[in-house]
């Protein structure tokens, strides 16, 4: 290996206390590139120019999907690095990787359970009448018909929920107030839940408590979401941000103006709500593709 990269290695490692699974990352990155620069231009890494590393670039990405976007950004800020050292130890003069645009990684559209594994769930899953059966049946719904966040539903008190308005008040991230209206359903299971919870637990300030009283945690929420959704939907992701999703997408497929959809999730961007245009596009032509005979 080129006697300049193992410097910088050595400088990463000692002098920056760059983890080792990063260092060794980078000596692969920078193996490859000296490597390639000596077989396809017979330079070191001390000669090679803009062009030689956009060559490098283009061959590594060349379509085939043998290299990801998330591992040539990395390569490409493993190059940046290598030379910004090299300027500051005077051996060249110009970083030939400053100029590279890093290329965006495609977000993976959002999951979301289908609309018969939500029926399912409510009508042959969720059918006990216990403390808990109602209260994890609560949950589940609470997270379908509003789209909470899991932070947020932990934190919800008896005080937050004005059944009377069909309101529920929730506070998001930077404790930024957000009202939600509910409906006359869940309001009846908010109120059944209350009722069974004072009775056999006893009265709380907080909404959810586990039976011995104690607040609920987001471990324990993840968990009543994850074991009944895993009785009803084979997908490999069943968590409360895919409940959340899924209210987004149902929403947003029942004909709900994206504004008002963005309101209720709570969103300071509405680029973050307009991913789910995207699965609401693609789940259509999926649609479109099955059901139409020339599609």
């Amino acid at each position: 290996m080129d006697l300049n990269v193992e410097n910088f290695l050595q400088y990463l490692s000692k002098e920056r206390n760059y983890s080792l699974n990063t260092v060794q990352a980078y000596e692969n990155d920078l193996r490859e590139f000296s490597e390639f620069c000596e077989k396809r231009f017979a330079k070191d890494v001390l000669s090679v120019g803009v062009s030689d590393v956009r060559e490098w670039i283009v061959e590594m990405s060349d379509g085939s999907g043998a290299v990801g976007v998330r591992t040539v950004k990395r390569r490409i800020s493993a190059l940046r690095s290598f030379y910004k050292y090299l300027r500051r130890e005077g051996l060249v003069k110009k970083n030939p990787a400053a100029v590279l645009v890093l290329p965006k990684a495609s977000k993976p559209l959002p999951k979301f359970f289908r609309e018969e594994e939500m029926d399912k769930v409510f009508d042959d899953v969720l059918t006990g009448d216990e403390f808990l059966d109602r209260r994890d049946k609560l949950i589940i719904d609470l997270f379908y018909q509003t789209g909470v966040r899991v932070s947020e539903l932990v934190e919800i008190r008896d005080a937050d929920v004005d059944t009377g308005r069909g309101v529920l008040r929730v506070f998001g991230k930077r404790r930024k107030e957000r009202l939600i209206p509910i409906g006359d359903k869940l309001i009846r299971e908010i109120e059944a839940y209350k009722q069974q919870r004072n009775a056999e637990v006893g009265r709380t300030a907080e909404l959810f408590v586990r039976r011995g009283g104690e607040k609920m945690y987001r471990r324990g929420v993840y968990d009543v979401v994850h074991n009944y959704m895993s009785k009803v939907s084979t997908q490999g992701k069943r968590s409360p941000h895919v409940l959340r999703h899924t209210f987004a997408s149902t929403m947003l497929n029942n004909g709900a103006d994206i504004y008002v959809v963005k309101a209720l999730l709570g969103h300071s961007s509405l680029a973050a709500t307009e991913v789910y245009t995207h699965a609401s596009f693609a789940k259509l032509m999926r649609t479109y593709r099955t059901a139409h005979p020339r599609a």
